[in-house]
């Protein structure tokens, strides 16, 4: 029996009560949920349905505790159900309706831990989104790695989500780039508010090799030149290093196209048709300040010319006319005066910023060697690389502990936990039980022990103290999956992770899965094997949803 049952069991138990007494079943939730116990001596499960209802009702708690117990005691697999404190129900089942888990989960395969919880929403999720003038920055990398398990969250709980790449490629810092690589090129120093590094001279060097007549372009020729190649270069090499890292996007947007298409003139519309514009010094302004923003902001210069602020507002219109009911955007910890400004342009457009924008704020993170900082990538110049990064951890430990912590939290990477192959080194921890459950399947193969006909599982013969919390923790999955879409936090499933893997090493040292020797092959032996290979279907799922493998073998 699953969590999700039992808690159908629990709601069915108080519909039966409610009509023996003739209460209001208007009153009952749709839905119900039960947890695990702190406690595990409280029992497999508790619920405090009894005390949400006693208010709405007029029946003291420990009463409706009362008859909620009796009538779920009737059900199918549970063993017990005892009243605590002033209305809390401890539910205990027999081994066999847990250890049904085991079966469920097998069969689920790489479906179990999914939902319908988010089904109907409709989600734009931008990450990442660095400009392209330099390699990916371990901040990047970061979202990176969130916002990709983020999207596998989202997806696995039932919402229709599109991911996004804003591609900033007209700007200020545009021009820097570009200045850069002409004096890259010309064996000239970079310009004070240029960009320094290997990677200028390697695409200014590439730039001259597609196009070598630009040696005999005037400056301003010139610089357009590298700026158009640069530009599209620059972007090829952060795309080829995130797919590399294992993360693809379903749109590269380009902010030009915003302009070319006209899209900033249709956004400066729709605000002046929702009486939010207006004109100052020549200039055209938002009334942000309606909406709790510092100030107002400028859209339009006196000059003519947009604002960044502009080009985001558009941005923001053009993925609600795409259709996405919710824009969820993740930015840097050096982006968080934003947060007032773009929740009162989503004001501004007509929709409810508590609804309709999500912004997302993640801390700095440092990659830390022999206890000193890395300050610097030799190639990028300035700032510690993506490639940094993975050539000093590799690809599944840099996903794993930038998911691991929340994002609103710094992370100092140490490159020596994080190549360790301890059981103190978090990715290693878990990776080694989806190892252990594998080898322990082709060990059983060897010496003839299968699984056998799901109908001949004997689930009561899981009944040790070991198994019982191993089957309790896989049973855990989907709500914390869930819980990790809802609240935007992938580091719930890393965590959870953690807790299984040592659930899992502790059944494996007390229960004897494989027989030994010449031992025959028992029920236990099986219903056994079928424990093991729903807890690598469980890690392997898990992972998944980071980004992570699931190695077969360590």
């Amino acid at each position: 029996m699953t969590p999700a049952e039992l808690a159908e069991a629990v709601l069915s138990a108080a519909h039966a009560v409610f009509a023996e007494r003739g209460l209001d079943r208007a009153a009952l939730p749709g839905r119900t949920a039960v947890e695990r116990p702190r406690n595990p001596e409280h029992g497999d499960y508790a619920s405090t349905l009894a005390l949400q209802l006693s208010k709405k009702v007029g029946v003291p708690p420990r009463e409706l505790a009362t008859a909620l117990a009796e009538q779920l005691g009737r059900t199918s697999g549970v063993k017990s159900v005892e009243i605590a404190g002033p209305g809390f129900l401890n539910i205990r089942l027999d081994a066999a309706a847990a250890g049904q888990l085991a079966r469920a989960i097998v069969e689920a395969g790489p479906a179990y831990g999914e939902s319908a919880v988010l089904a109907g929403q409709k989600i734009n999720l931008e990450f990442v989104s660095a400009n392209p003038t330099g390699p990916v920055h371990i901040g990047g990398v970061r979202w990176a790695a969130v916002g990709d398990a983020l999207s596998r969250l989202l997806r696995a709980t039932g919402a229709e989500v599109g991911t996004e790449y804003y591609f900033n490629d007209a700007g200020s810092q545009i021009d820097r780039f570009a200045r850069s690589l002409l004096a890259a090129a010309r064996g000239e120093p970079a310009p004070e508010d240029g960009y320094g590094g290997a990677y200028i001279a390697e695409i200014a060097e590439q730039v001259r090799a597609k196009r070598p007549e630009v040696g005999t372009l005037d400056p301003a020729a010139a610089q357009e030149v590298f700026r158009a190649e640069g530009v599209a270069l620059m972007f090829e090499e952060i795309k080829a290093s995130l797919r590399s890292f294992g993360v693809e996007f379903d749109t590269y947007f380009n902010e030009k196209d915003l302009h070319d298409r006209g899209e900033l003139e249709h956004a400066l519309t729709r605000l002046r048709e929702q009486g939010h514009l207006f004109e100052a010094d020549g200039a055209t302004w938002l009334r942000t300040t309606d909406f709790g923003d510092d100030k107002d902001r400028v859209l339009r210069k006196s000059n003519g010319e947009w604002t960044y602020f502009a080009a985001d507002c558009a941005y923001y219109l053009d993925k609600r006319e795409r259709g996405f009911d919710r824009v969820v955007i993740m930015l840097g910890a050096d982006h968080h005066g934003y947060l007032g400004r773009m929740k009162a342009m989503a004001a501004c457009f007509g929709d409810d910023p508590a609804v309709n924008l999500e912004i997302l704020i993640g801390q700095l993170v440092n990659l830390v060697r022999d206890g000193e900082p890395v300050r610097m990538s030799k190639r990028a110049g300035t700032v510690v690389s993506l490639e940094d990064l993975v050539d000093a951890i590799g690809v599944d430990a840099s996903r794993y502990v930038l998911a691991r912590y929340s994002s609103d939290s710094p992370i100092d990477i140490d490159v020596e936990l994080w190549t360790r192959a301890t059981r103190d080194n978090p990715v290693y921890y878990v990776q080694y039980v989806a190892a252990r459950t594998a080898s322990v399947g082709r060990n059983a193969a060897e010496v003839g022990l299968t699984r056998g006909d799901a109908d001949a599982f004997r689930p009561e013969l899981l009944d040790h103290d070991k198994e019982n919390e191993l089957l309790k923790a896989l049973a855990e999955f989907p709500a914390v999956v869930a819980a990790a879409a809802d609240l935007r936090e992938p580091h719930r499933v890393a965590r959870y992770l953690e807790e299984l893997a040592g659930a899992y090493h502790r059944f494996y040292d007390n229960c004897r899965i494989l027989p030994r020797g010449d031992e025959e092959v028992t029920d236990l032996h099986r219903a056994r094997l079928w424990l093991n290979d729903a807890t690598r279907t469980v890690i392997a799922n898990g992972l998944r949803l980071l980004g992570v493998s699931a190695p077969e073998r360590m």
